[in-house]
């Protein structure tokens, strides 16, 4: 900022530091006002993740991970109006950040939501099981179906009981394993 002033100043102890303490002071407020807009937009919310969820009516969850909170609040955000399949994808892929796979059996009253990417059971399961059910009609149930490491695959990876032993994982954890 000195070199904007006239050259008078630019031998001013004063000035010097006068300018140096509005630029700490500047710096503040833009990061003040950084941290601000964050709290406008769902994924990089963070202490306005209070009135996100207050203001749709959803149960504040200060224990939950940032990141946990976020996927709840997207996924209101995105089950509002007509619920279609497409609405329940993209409900169900804002929890799970991958891959899913959402099928009706009409005949049965079935609805089917299947995880393409994501192995295992996710970690916020019951948060998206609870935004599916609000958006979902009461008379369809929800079938939910997990996907995990099966022999097959472990063949196909030419992994044999030996190679299995010596990745020096649990059996829990090979249910969920892949290959890197």
């Amino acid at each position: 900022m000195l070199s904007y002033l006239p050259g008078l100043y630019q031998d001013s102890r004063v000035t010097a530091e006068r300018l140096q303490a509005e630029g700490v002071e500047f710096d503040s407020l833009r990061q003040a006002l950084d941290e601000t807009l964050d709290q406008f937009f769902v994924r990089t919310s963070t202490w306005g993740l209070d009135q996100w969820e207050s203001e749709l009516g959803l149960v504040p969850a200060a224990d939950e991970p940032d990141s946990e909170r976020q996927d709840r609040i997207v996924s209101r955000i995105r089950g509002t109006g007509t619920c279609t399949i497409s609405v329940v994808t993209a409900v169900a892929e804002a929890y799970d950040q991958g891959s899913v796979e959402v099928t009706e059996q009409a005949p049965l009253y079935q609805v089917t939501v299947e995880f393409i990417d994501t192995r295992g059971v996710p970690p916020n399961i019951d948060d998206l099981k609870a935004a599916v059910e609000a958006i979902i009609p009461a008379h369809l149930q929800v079938i939910y179906q997990y996907r995990y490491t099966l022999w097959s695959e472990l063949i196909s990876w030419s992994l044999t009981w030996q190679g299995v032993a010596d990745l020096g994982i649990t059996w829990e954890a090979l249910k969920t394993w892949k290959p890197a």
